[in-house]
Parts: C-alpha cells; structure tokens; sequence
C-alpha cells in the first residue's frame, strides 16, 4: 500500500488527529494544486484541481490538526466526484 493509499484509509476512518500536513499531501497526490487566495489570504487556502471543484480551506491554527467537519467535507466531495 502506498503513501496515498494510507492517507485516504486514514482520512475514511475520520480520526481526531488527522494534521493539516497530512491533508495537504493527500489533496496534491489527489492532483490539487495550492494557489495563492490573495494578497491577504491569512489563513485561507485554496487548492485547484483540473477537473474536480475547487476546494477553499482555513488552515488550523495554531496547532496543525484538521476539524471533523473539514474531514467530512473532504470526504463528501471526494464521493460525488466519483474519487473514491
């Protein structure tokens, strides 16, 4: 099983301490890319993907671990995109 393969397992079993660094690695294996959100973007992120919605994140801080709530969003897209 491959590192991408073990991070979507981990995101599906919905854990309390899935970090931020976690999350982001999986959207760039998933083919997203981070932009920039604008001159002052803060804590906003923005990741781009070609032909799936583009998904508009606040990074947690300040520790890195990610909210259910994001998790679950993330999770729903994937399935209507028809990524997982």
């Amino acid at each position: 099983m491959g590192r991408k393969e073990k991070l979507f397992s981990r995101l599906q079993q919905r854990p309390k301490d899935f970090t931020w660094g976690e999350l982001t690695s999986l959207l760039k294996t998933m083919g997203y890319v981070q932009r920039k959100t604008g001159k002052t973007g803060g804590s906003r992120r923005r990741f781009v993907h070609p032909s799936a919605p583009t998904i508009t994140l606040h990074k947690p801080h300040p520790n890195c671990i990610v909210k259910m709530y994001v998790i679950n969003d993330i999770l729903e897209l994937f399935r209507k995109e028809g990524m997982i």
